[in-house]
């Protein structure tokens, strides 16, 4: 049985904006509403496959939350989900909004959002919705932790670490909507959901619709209380002493701009005429037939409330020009009663019904996000669905039947088949047909990943013309994503470099056919980037560098390091990253998480740390599949004079995103960055004085110089135990001699302590007499002077207490697990031992 798209949607109102979930052939889990007589509404539509599903009551209240967890647990064992594809909430808003002069203390109310964040955090789903006003994400909540912060900062500290979040505030009257409404959209996709960014999600905009166009083909309406034979178009009454302030209105005026004094909006108090006050300019105002519509705001259904006036009859808009200008489809039911029936009743039926209804029909309107909206977000989800997912294998076996390895046969294939394919295969159908991509290192950045790199740069608001630079493009996996963060500039450049013109010439195809739009101007640049003499200044530099060691090229290796701070390594990307910080104001790459540790890297990491750096993202192996490297990509700024103490960390490993001061986790006291640094850590470590050892491993010895007899045993990492060693059957190994050998000036040393290399279950013992190691063990010396270790100091190196502090120690990391110099600090001696 095929899966059903499902959603839940929170503080749903009607469900008018979900149903443009329902158009697009979702299921409805459940549904909560506060108000029972709105969520009445959408039974009327079968919104949910089964009743349960329709929740009311207030979402904060656990019994009510209880019911909605229920439902969902109810779906996952009949339709066996694991969980909703989307989470959809709109949260009251009355406090943050522009027409509300009564907020007083509306925290609150604000915080109801929390809600919503608690249940994503509970339920996971694939993809979330926020929708809300555009004061929404500065707005201030009372968040999960009890202290007041921004709702923006709110929803990322909670979710960033599991989702990529793009926050917007736009015009819906360009997204799908036939009438203003600026609001903020908040779109989150879960992290393991690959190849698709929130750009891909967020609605397409679209060609904008006339009030004309809109809705004027609808009868006109000339008497109150006229009823056309939709009962949803209709004359509201109104009282008759507001006529003359409206009839006379040209398109645009508002009542209060009128000369005479009778036609102005007025009260007679003891028989003298008052003026009425006008806050807003827009109140008893006419609006145009060649514009978009006006907001549809909740008090629609008075001429006093924000540009409600017809911009022909005397009157405010009807239901049905109101559901048109929510892009509201008339397959929408107000009434358990259809409205096809609703029509063919009498005049007198027809009026008590919406004597009834009218006023809650018209403030759903006025709340509702709408249809077209959801309905475009809805499409974009599903669309990604059934997208065709192209494994390694069958890429493989493509690129050799159409023997794309050859440039001009792949660039052939992209502009047959790039209609057929989505641009994600395409990348990566160009990646596998790189046969230079192991000796170049270039590999695909998902698009997932690209967004990760993007979203956290700054808008840069008060520039119109923004020059980029991506010092290592391949085919381009950054550009769309950058074009959708910074389309709304009036001038963009993106000078873009690579070495190998051949996947210059395949970018510029790619380039061709997804038609840049006109404001971006892209220049693509066949040289090596660390060669290249330029003096051009760039607002950004994106991108992710190669990363290998140049080891052969003497001589190219020396132009590299010509004005580089970090001759310590051999390895571009720390080239890159130099050469980038120079060229640029903000810098964000992608490179291997040596970065972060590594002895070579001190002098790379002093000179980031000497801007503003001003995050780091740990993906671990997540980036790049198939490829055994663990990755970070860092964002640093080097125009702002004051520098900042506070650094964003965002985890893959520990799906967590939050701020730490640059003072505690790039300390001094140790020897490089410690990004998971916490209390617990610090607790752990002041047991122990630390800075004690040396290391050194061995790299000589290897399976051609050991024998399975011999005169001296050689020691591997599993022969190590806690305070023993440990004999393996078929396990050891022997040398005869040690000439040559560095690791012979160990033999029949005292106090030598072997720790195994590459593990998070450290242990320890002292080596032998007649013993030497192999590489997969470590040996500890001391440095400077202490006392001599112990049996209860290596005893305590097997503790799971030692061992999660290990794990702080080297970043949680899965390959950069060499104990080297800059390590080994962190094995200590007890200091209870010492005193």
């Amino acid at each position: 049985m095929k899966k059903p798209l499902t959603y839940i949607s929170l503080f749903s109102s009607a469900g008018v904006g979900c149903y443009g979930f329902k158009l697009n052939g979702f299921e409805c889990i459940a549904t909560n509403e506060l108000l029972t007589k709105r969520l009445k509404i959408q039974t009327y539509n079968n919104k949910c496959k089964y009743e349960t599903g329709y929740i009311d009551g207030d979402i904060s209240n656990s019994n009510v939350k209880e019911k909605l967890f229920a439902e969902l647990k109810f779906w996952q064992n009949k339709h066996k989900i694991k969980e909703p594809d989307v989470l959809i909430s709109t949260p009251p808003c009355q406090g943050m909004s522009v027409a509300n002069h009564k907020k007083n203390n509306e925290k609150s109310r604000n915080s109801l959002v929390i809600e919503s964040i608690k249940v994503t955090q509970e339920i996971l789903p694939k993809f979330f919705i926020y929708e809300n006003v555009r004061a929404f994400l500065n707005t201030i909540c009372t968040d999960i932790d009890g202290v007041d912060k921004p709702i923006k900062e709110a929803i990322k500290y909670n979710l960033g670490g599991h989702y990529n979040i793009l926050s917007k505030i736009v015009n819906f009257k360009e997204y799908g909507s036939n009438s203003s409404r600026t609001r903020t959209l908040v779109i989150g996709i879960r992290k393991d959901i690959q190849n698709v960014s929130p750009f891909d999600i967020f609605p397409k905009k679209q060609k904008e619709t006339s009030l004309r166009q809109l809705i004027g083909d609808l009868p006109v309406l000339e008497e109150m209380g006229e009823i056309s034979e939709d009962i949803f178009h209709a004359y509201r009454e109104f009282d008759k002493r507001m006529l003359p302030w409206i009839e006379n209105l040209e398109e645009g005026q508002s009542a209060f701009e009128q000369t005479e004094e009778l036609r102005i909006p007025h009260r007679i108090i003891d028989g003298k005429l008052v003026p009425n006050k006008s806050k807003n300019g827009d109140k008893y105002a006419r609006w145009y037939w060649d514009k978009v519509g006006p907001c549809v705001h909740t008090r629609n259904d008075i001429l006093s409330s924000q540009n409600t006036v017809h911009p022909r009859d005397n009157r405010v808009f009807s239901i049905r020009e109101l559901m048109r200008m929510m892009s509201i489809p008339e397959s929408f039911e107000w009434s358990n009663i259809k409205t096809q029936d609703l029509n063919e009743r009498t005049v007198l039926e027809k009026k008590l019904f919406l004597k009834k209804e009218e006023l809650n029909i018209r403030h759903c309107l006025g709340e509702a996000v709408p249809t077209g909206v959801f309905k475009s977000i809805a499409s974009n989800i599903k669309n990604f669905y059934k997208k065709e997912k192209i494994s390694g294998s069958e890429i493989n076996k493509l690129v050799i039947e159409n023997e794309l390895s050859i440039t001009d046969n792949l660039i052939n294939f992209i502009k047959e088949n790039f209609s057929k394919l989505s641009l994600e295969n395409i990348f990566l159908i160009a990646e596998f047909s790189n046969s230079e991509r192991q000796n170049t290192s270039a590999y695909f950045t998902r698009k997932d990943i690209a967004f990760t790199v993007i979203k956290d740069l700054p808008e840069l608001k008060k520039k119109k013309k923004i020059r980029i630079l991506e010092p290592s493009v391949g085919v381009g996996n950054f550009i769309p994503q950058l074009i959708e963060k910074y389309k709304d500039k009036e001038e963009i450049v993106i000078d873009v470099c690579d070495i190998d013109s051949n996947s210059l010439k395949v970018l510029k195809t790619i380039l061709e056919k997804i038609k840049v739009p006109k404001n971006f101007k892209i220049n693509l640049k066949n040289i090596d980037f660390l060669l290249w003499n330029t003096k051009i200044k760039y607002d950004l530099v994106v991108g992710n560098p190669p990363y290998k060691k140049l080891t052969k090229n003497k001589e190219l290796l020396e132009r590299y390091k010509f004005g580089i701070q970090n001759t310590d390594t051999n390895n571009l990307f720390s080239f890159f990253i130099e050469k980038s910080i120079r060229l640029g104001n903000y810098i964000s790459l992608i490179v291997p998480k040596s970065l972060l540790n590594s002895p070579e890297f001190n002098k790379t990491r002093e000179l980031i740390n000497s801007y503003n750096l001003e995050k780091i993202c740990d993906y671990g192996e997540k980036a790049f599949k198939g490829v055994k490297i663990e990755t970070v990509s860092f964002l640093v700024n080097t125009i702002d004079k004051e520098k900042s103490d506070i650094i964003k960390i965002e985890s893959y490993i520990n799906k967590k995103y939050t701020l730490k001061s640059k003072k505690y986790i790039l300390s001094n006291d140790f020897p490089y960055w410690l990004i998971y640094r916490s209390d617990t850590f610090d607790e752990i470590a002041s047991k122990m004085k630390l800075d004690i050892f040396q290391s050194f491993r061995d790299r000589q010895i290897t399976k051609s110089l050991t024998k399975n007899n011999g005169e001296i045993r050689v020691l591997k990492a599993r022969n190590i135990g806690n305070n023993e060693i440990k004999d393996l059957e078929n396990y050891d190994c022997y040398v005869d001699h040690l000439e040559n050998l560095a690791v012979s000036k160990y033999i029949n040393e005292n106090d030598v302590v072997m720790v195994p290399n590459l593990t998070y279950y450290p242990r320890a013992t002292f080596l032998p007499k007649n013993t030497i190691v192999d590489g997969s063990v470590a040996l500890l010396t001391l440095k400077n002077g202490s006392r001599l270790p112990t049996e209860k100091d290596l005893e305590f190196y097997s503790t799971k207490e030692f061992e999660n502090y290990y794990r702080v120690a080297r970043n949680h990391g899965t390959r950069s697990l060499n104990i080297d110099n800059n390590s080994v600090f962190f094995f200590g001696l007890l200091k209870e031992l010492t005193e």
